[in-house]
């Protein structure tokens, strides 16, 4: 057990300092997608009608959850990069002979990401009260829930594919193809009653697409104000929580793969 849980923690703990220590990034993570939300939402908010939702509310408040996702997605990017860094630096090789669980170097490097996710979308709730949004403690203990096992997901999926990447603009350019599109399919710009067939079916299975409903769902628990359409909170959970196994063990896999290489 501590060769599992001290490995895990410690490279947790890495991931996190590391990325507090270059604020830039916190800038770049938070500030993207809070300029994207407020000229994509002001704009949009005046023609934007949601089917079946009251007619006060707006695109801002409707694309709010959506922002949420994409500052934990644009974490979940760069926090993953780390694993190209360290395999120039040496310090992945090191960590790889190293006779600790594959598992926990997978789990370590994704945990400090899903929490530095955690962390930037919990800054973001704050904004709740101003786009219409009353959150209290049941909500916000399933809103965050739901956070976690989204940037868990997604994490892994960065980890997964970063840990066969040699460059950081073949990561960013992978990323770019995986990522944006699973959040542009995610209903968190529009919803899926708005879509024609083809995308409506893409949406559907688009694993993201329930993380986005569990996390609307978790912002207006107990209220139907623009969930009457989605499908039920513990649906969607199960869903996201297989997504984010699933990444996982993918990560485990590669982890393991490359050292039977």
């Amino acid at each position: 057990m501590n060769l599992f849980l001290l490995p895990t923690l410690t490279l947790c703990h890495r991931e996190l300092v590391r990325f507090y220590r270059q604020r830039s990034r916190i800038v770049g993570v938070i500030g993207s997608p809070l300029v994207f939300w407020f000229l994509i939402g002001s704009g949009l908010s005046g023609s934007f009608r949601h089917p079946s939702a009251p007619p006060d509310v707006n695109y801002l408040e409707y694309f709010y959850p959506g922002t949420i996702v994409l500052i934990m997605l644009f974490t979940a990017i760069f926090s993953t990069i780390s694993v190209i860094e360290d395999r120039r630096e040496g310090f992945l090789q090191s960590v790889i002979v190293a006779p600790v669980s594959r598992s926990s170097i997978a789990l370590g490097k994704i945990l400090g990401g899903t929490l530095l996710s955690v962390v930037q979308g919990v800054i973001l709730l704050v904004l709740a009260p101003f786009v219409g949004i009353t959150l209290n403690l049941s909500s916000l203990l399933v809103t965050c829930s739901a956070m976690f096992v989204i940037a868990f997901g997604l994490t892994g999926l960065g980890f997964t594919i970063a840990w066969w990447m040699d460059s950081t603009q073949g990561f960013h350019a992978v990323m770019n193809l995986f990522l944006i599109p699973l959040w542009l399919l995610s209903g968190a710009l529009f919803p899926a009653s708005g879509a024609t067939h083809w995308l409506g079916v893409l949406m559907r299975f688009n694993p993201l697409t329930y993380g986005v409903a569990a996390l609307r769902q978790g912002l207006y628990l107990g209220s139907h104000t623009v969930t009457r359409e989605l499908v039920s909170l513990p649906f969607a959970f199960v869903i996201v929580l297989a997504f984010a196994l699933t990444m996982f063990l993918a990560s485990t896999a590669a982890v393991r793969k490359l050292r039977s290489a």
